[in-house]
């Protein structure tokens, strides 16, 4: 489940599934429905929010977060191996002044922020997101909206401890589309921070994102997540939820939907 590369879910009880206008004839029992005919258009404003090429030059802010990123790993590191009383405590010393230089660029309590920041245990490590991109033969994207910020994005999320991957994005579209499918291509492995994907966190994120292919399963979304799901051609997206997709990688998906025999891409 999308547990959190980006803003933090919204509580449920949200709006149910809507019916859409374009529906999928013969839709099964409770399937998803497409919500191409009813879908907004992205802003000319979105689109340079999200352009790839000619981002501006980090701020400030941005460099002081990639440092807290760093002084926050060496807490960890140091908490993990240190054996020597004194040493711990000036790891834990460190991770308290990660929280507190973030506080001040962030605006947010910084006990708020050491809780986040210590969440993770062990030598730090990326985290990793996984998104599934699914195209129908119209070479229309399969997209859900999310009922975080009530924005579209390709199902994904956090890939969970003990799962490989591909059964990682497998897993999140079904739960998050009702579709399920089959990963058939690695696109990329991509940096979120070189990526441009908005706002900035306090963690350091790969993104991967696969190629997936419709395997004929249907079920009802998880509406915990999911507000709605539908089909888009790619002259008519709705307002992507950035921090998950943009469309620069939306473009380079479609890219290696038309030819699978382009190599996988990284930063």
């Amino acid at each position: 489940m999308d547990s959190a590369p980006d803003p933090a879910k919204g509580s449920p009880g949200g709006p149910a599934l809507g019916a859409s206008a374009d529906a999928m004839s013969d839709p099964a029992p409770g399937a998803p429905t497409d919500a191409m005919s009813d879908s907004h258009h992205g802003s000319p404003a979105d689109a340079a929010a999200d352009s790839h090429h000619g981002s501006p030059a980090s701020s400030a802010a941005d460099e002081v977060r990639r440092i807290v990123i760093g002084l926050s790993a060496l807490s960890q590191n140091g908490l993990t191996y240190g054996t020597d009383q004194y040493d711990l405590e000036r790891y834990r010393q460190v991770g308290q002044l990660a929280a507190e230089l973030l506080a001040v660029i962030s605006g947010r309590p910084a006990a708020d922020l050491a809780v986040e920041l210590g969440r993770d245990s062990g030598y730090a490590t990326p985290k990793i997101d996984v998104r599934g991109v699914v195209f129908d033969d119209q070479e229309r994207v399969l997209l859900m909206r999310e009922r975080a910020d009530g924005l579209w994005s390709l199902p994904g999320g956090w890939a969970d401890p003990g799962e490989a991957p591909s059964a990682a994005v497998v897993r999140e579209v079904l739960e998050e589309t009702g579709y399920g499918s089959s990963a058939v291509k690695l696109i990329a492995c991509w940096d979120r921070e070189l990526q441009h994907n908005p706002p900035p966190l306090p963690v350091h994120v790969y993104k991967l994102f696969f190629l997936c292919r419709r395997n004929g399963t249907q079920q009802q979304p998880e509406a915990l997540e999911t507000l709605d799901v539908g089909w888009f051609h790619f002259n008519a997206l709705p307002r992507l939820s950035l921090g998950r997709v943009n469309h620069h990688q939306l473009d380079r998906a479609l890219a290696h939907h038309r030819n699978p025999t382009l190599p996988t891409e990284f930063d």
